[in-house]
């Protein structure tokens, strides 16, 4: 048999008292109960908690080294209470919510900081995965959220939802070797910078392309395949990597060029310059994936976070507003 709370508040009374009577008077009861339902503990302990005389009541050496761990569990015990209620207002739990390397250099910091501000008692475990691991691991509930590059998989479109956040401008970053061959120019007196001025993609017609592969998020790779398209070039791939990290590390070692959302302007790396593209520029969306019939208190907060931003985005005037979703063969 396992003691029940209201035995140890009795124990716990009984023992800072020191007195029978006083301890019943503090829980408002009569002491014949109060000294049986103490009795009835050390039984079911199988120990004396007391040493009792007619005139005192000390604790045994058990009973002392006891009292501290039973305080302890009383006070976890009176803590679920606002616990749970936290955790129904989605104030307090854990949200699991991975992301595209894309997210990182500018929509995930905006959003995290945000929801810790709102929701400062929620644990999150963060993780960097493409859009497609992060379908199946939505699907299979290993994580509650994601950011993904759309579009979702049909075949999944009764299990998940998806709230579009923002939709920003690609750019193309290329190495400062490609970037002197386009005929980019420093800006006077700022040797280490560059001009911002557009650059056609056709200046750079030559040079490989730095892309992800088309599995891991046909979307964004066919918006890319677009940009050509309307430039009325092919492409010439050089390399493929999962990672945008891996994707600029490459452009820096003159492996070629790479086309990416402008928030990667935000991760500086030696040996690369960001450069607009010219005329009509092609645009890549990012949104929040979740499970529709799942959604706990927890994600719910983050989703309203995540509805504040999305209702604040703009599109940039003179943005492409959509890219053709046509299936490709690589």
């Amino acid at each position: 048999m396992t003691p029940d709370l209201r035995q140890l508040r009795y124990f716990v009374a009984v023992a800072e008292e020191r007195h029978f009577g006083r301890a019943a008077a503090r829980l408002s009861m009569t002491q014949p109960p109060l000294s049986q339902a103490i009795r009835a503990l050390e039984e079911t302990l199988g120990v004396e908690l007391f040493a009792r005389t007619k005139r005192s009541v000390e604790l045994t050496a058990v009973g002392a080294d006891l009292l501290p761990e039973v305080r302890r569990l009383l006070a976890s015990a009176d803590g679920l209470r606002p616990l749970a209620q936290s955790l129904a207002r989605g104030e307090a739990g854990v949200l699991s919510l991975a992301f595209v390397s894309t997210a990182d250099y500018g929509l995930l910091p905006r959003l995290l900081r945000d929801f810790g501000t709102r929701y400062s008692r929620v644990r999150l475990q963060l993780a960097e995965a493409t859009s497609d691991v992060q379908i199946d691991e939505l699907v299979a509930g290993r994580i509650d959220a994601g950011l993904v590059i759309p579009p979702l998989p049909p075949r999944h479109a009764a299990q998940l939802s998806y709230l579009p956040i923002a939709r920003e401008p690609l750019v193309i970053a290329m190495s400062t070797e490609a970037a002197e061959q386009a005929g980019c120019r420093r800006d006077r007196g700022q040797l280490a910078d560059w001009d911002d001025e557009p650059v056609s993609l056709s200046a750079l017609a030559d040079a490989p392309l730095v892309i992800f592969p088309r599995r891991l998020a046909p979307g964004f790779y066919d918006i890319i395949m677009d940009c050509y398209d309307a430039a009325k070039l092919t492409p010439r791939i050089g390399q493929e990597a999962i990672q945008m990290q891996t994707i600029v590390s490459l452009v820096s070692a003159g492996m070629g060029v790479a086309l990416v959302p402008q928030s990667l302007r935000n991760l500086r790396r030696t040996g690369v310059v960001y450069r607009p593209l010219v005329g009509a520029v092609p645009v890549v969306e990012t949104g929040l994936a979740w499970r529709t019939a799942e959604v706990s208190p927890v994600l719910a907060g983050f989703i309203d976070i995540v509805r504040a931003h999305a209702a604040a985005f703009v599109d940039e005037p003179g943005q492409r507003g959509g890219a053709k979703r046509r299936a490709r063969s690589r």
